[in-house]
């Protein structure tokens, strides 16, 4: 069986405070994380950002904060020069964006190689649209369209796939881009303190057993004082279903190890690739 990931990787997940009304400001606090981790662990491979780490996570500021995505964009050209510098597979978590042509708002993940490029891009696919009684009411569509597309890419050791927060309750987006290779779902999210003790670490599980890879989710930290209670708990999830590391709350850098052998020893054990009847149902990724 061939490996979808060449190597043993380090991961790095990058939990912090950003979404302050000062966009420099959420910047530089990340770049100060990365510094930190690639000083602690200069091995690491990737880095993960939260969802929305550069503007407040409000409806109401997407559109104010929204850039255009191109390298002359203050969170593109910021993120860029951290890939450029420290020589990492860069999960910048996620902007809001704007696309000039229809003026429309997208809540977009962009991945950025080793040499700083900007080698891909995912717009949230599925809108947190939700009212919980006595939990939670919000609705992202008042001001972000929905992204129309799943997400697979490569990198220098195998392809990931990327999603966004609320895509990962919809399983279709995780089995395209595992059936195409991907060694690991990656999703910067920010679940909240009602959705989060619910199915966080649920959902990131049944991700990596549906589709035998590893599951990865980076949260920003709880912040009481913003007007959004972020859950926290960034993990990662292997092949089995295993937590193999996560984040308490707080501001927190959480390392992982990614095995090729957990994917294919656990592939041979249970072998669903070979075993999947499309006979009687689609394959949704073709």
């Amino acid at each position: 069986m061939s490996k979808v990931l060449s190597q043993k990787i380090k991961i790095a997940l990058i939990q912090f405070r950003g979404s302050s009304p000062d966009k420099q400001a959420n910047l530089n606090r990340a770049a100060q994380f990365i510094d930190k981790a690639m000083t602690q662990q200069p091995d690491t491979k990737i880095v993960v950002l939260p969802e929305c780490f550069n503007s407040p996570y409000a409806v109401t500021k997407f559109r104010e904060y929204a850039e255009e995505i191109g390298p002359l964009a203050t969170s593109v050209s910021f993120l860029s020069q951290l890939a450029s510098k420290y020589k990492i597979t860069l999960v910048g978590g996620t902007i809001p964006e704007i696309d000039p042509k229809t003026d429309k708002i997208y809540n977009t993940a962009v991945v950025f190689d080793t040499n700083g490029k900007l080698v891909g891009t995912h717009r949230k696919t599925h809108l947190f649209d939700v009212d919980i009684p006595n939990g939670i009411t919000f609705k992202e569509s008042t001001t972000l369209s929905p992204g129309e597309k799943a997400t697979t890419l490569k990198t220098p050791y195998g392809k990931i796939g990327v999603g966004v927060c609320y895509d990962m309750r919809f399983p279709e987006l995780s089995m395209i881009s595992a059936r195409n290779g991907a060694f690991a779902m990656i999703f910067p999210s920010a679940f909240n303190t009602v959705t989060g003790p619910m199915h966080w670490h649920l959902l990131a599980r049944a991700r990596s057993v549906d589709n035998q890879i590893y599951t990865v989710l980076c949260s920003p930290a709880r912040d009481m004082d913003s007007s959004y209670h972020a859950y926290g708990h960034s993990l990662v999830c292997d092949p089995r279903g295993n937590i193999i590391a996560e984040a308490g709350d707080g501001e927190e850098i959480v390392f992982a190890e990614l095995d090729p052998a957990e994917i294919s020893d656990f592939r041979a054990a249970v072998p669903l690739i070979k075993q999947r009847r499309f006979d009687v149902y689609k394959d949704v990724s073709k």
